[in-house]
């Protein structure tokens, strides 16, 4: 069963005493493909390394909603010619934390999804609790590569985000007994969807509150086998394309 991790945090510090044993383990146990994801100017740095040191890894760079004070346009603009560089995020906006206001977050995701369609790269959203602004932004600038990272919002968002024909990402989230994810997962059609830890964060069930790495993507696969009633390798196999098709195309021309 070979397996595509959409998104990690792997360069974050959390991993600094065992980080390339636990690669080693990943890419031994099916993990065959890893996009490790910026959330500022140096993690985004600290991506790019990481993907040019190990060839099964990609870097996405980008200046997550809470980050915005170190933007930096002109950073993105010289690193987003790298090749292993395939995608802008996380970008988008947070209105749980609000470190910065509604209208300093728009302006400076607005400014990255404009460079993302400038360089035809794929989007990578980062919603919290900022549903329809999101929405209106992406719609507005009529964008088209775009997933929403560990979603989070309910049926009816669900069936808006995928009208636009864009792509929903599933987390350890889904496996929490509280989840109420189980019915938008069954509505995600099999070619629109992701699997990703987000680690170190968002560990799932039964290993809630450990440190999290995509040695438990199997927990996220098995949950949505269950729910779609498939079985883990279709679900493997499925997203692995999905994330091919939509992070990897522009390596192909």
């Amino acid at each position: 069963m070979k397996i595509f991790e959409t998104h990690a945090h792997l360069d974050f510090e959390e991993f600094d005493k065992d980080r390339s044993k636990l690669l080693k383990d990943c890419f031994n146990s099916g993990v065959e493909k890893i996009i490790n994801i910026g959330v500022g100017k140096q993690s985004s740095i600290n991506s790019i390394k990481l993907a040019e040191k190990y060839p099964q890894i990609y870097a996405a760079i980008g200046f997550h909603p809470s980050e915005i004070n170190d933007y930096d346009e002109d950073f993105l603009i010289e690193n987003l010619a790298n090749k292993k560089v395939i995608a802008i995020g996380e970008i988008g906006l947070d209105y749980y934390r609000m470190h910065f206001s509604k209208k300093e977050q728009q302006e400076i995701f607005s400014k990255q999804v404009d460079l993302a369609l400038k360089f035809d790269k794929p989007i990578i959203i980062h919603d919290r609790d900022a549903h329809e602004d999101c929405y209106k932004i992406l719609k507005d600038r009529k964008a088209k590569n775009v997933v929403f990272h560990c979603f989070s919002g309910d049926e009816n968002f669900a069936e808006k985000v995928l009208s636009e024909n864009w792509y929903i990402s599933f987390t350890g989230v889904i496996t929490f007994k509280n989840s109420k994810m189980d019915n938008i997962i069954r509505m995600v059609p099999k070619n629109k969807f992701f699997i990703e830890t987000d680690s170190p964060y968002l560990s799932p069930t039964p290993n809630r509150g450990k440190r999290n790495s995509p040695m438990n993507l199997r927990y996220i696969i098995n949950k949505i086998a269950e729910v779609k009633q498939v079985t883990p390798k279709m679900v493997a196999d499925i997203s692995y394309g999905n994330a091919e098709n939509f992070f990897l195309k522009n390596l192909k021309k």
